[in-house]
């Protein structure tokens, strides 16, 4: 692969309709996506395991895909992200951004990251409008609580719940 590599780090706990926004409009900006799963050893309480969470983008990502003629790989991660972004061979890193909270948030990393990694650029992809008021703790609040969030999330995460 000589193209462009992108990094598109997250919990996705869970997998929702704005992370499938993303990755489908970063596909028109690079050639490989690195869907990069954090481990996180602080997060309580999460909704699907980490191994749940791969296995859930396993099955949405080809279908992507083949639509997009974009190659993927999904990956694990613990540590600074930017070492994850390099081991994987990205140059660039994709952020979604739903609102200006996002945005003053993600401005404090790319700053924090330029410092550690100069070589890597952020490129921030605002969401879509359909989907821009999905937060994916709000989702899994709801879930949680035994609400129903199919108008959130791709059918597979609803099944991937109901197996549970």
């Amino acid at each position: 692969m000589s193209g462009l590599v992108g990094f598109y780090p997250g919990s996705f706990d869970p997998l929702t309709n704005g992370h499938l926004d993303v990755i489908e409009r970063a596909c028109k900006l690079v050639d490989l996506l690195v869907v990069a799963v954090g481990i996180s050893a602080t997060k309580k309480n999460p909704l699907f395991s980490h191994e749940d969470r791969i296995a859930i983008l396993e099955q949405v990502l080809p279908a992507i895909g083949r639509r997009t003629q974009t190659e993927f790989r999904i990956v694990d991660f613990s540590g600074l992200m930017v070492n994850a972004a390099r081991e994987n061979g990205a140059r660039l890193i994709i952020r979604g951004l739903r609102d200006t909270t996002d945005y003053n948030y993600e401005m404090q990393m790319v700053g924090m990251n330029a410092q550690m990694a100069p070589d890597l650029q952020t490129v921030f992809l605002p969401s879509s409008p359909p989907v821009r008021h999905i937060s994916a703790t709000l989702v899994r609040q709801i879930a949680e609580m035994g609400g129903d969030i199919s108008a959130f999330v791709p059918p597979i995460v609803l099944k991937a719940l109901g197996s549970k």
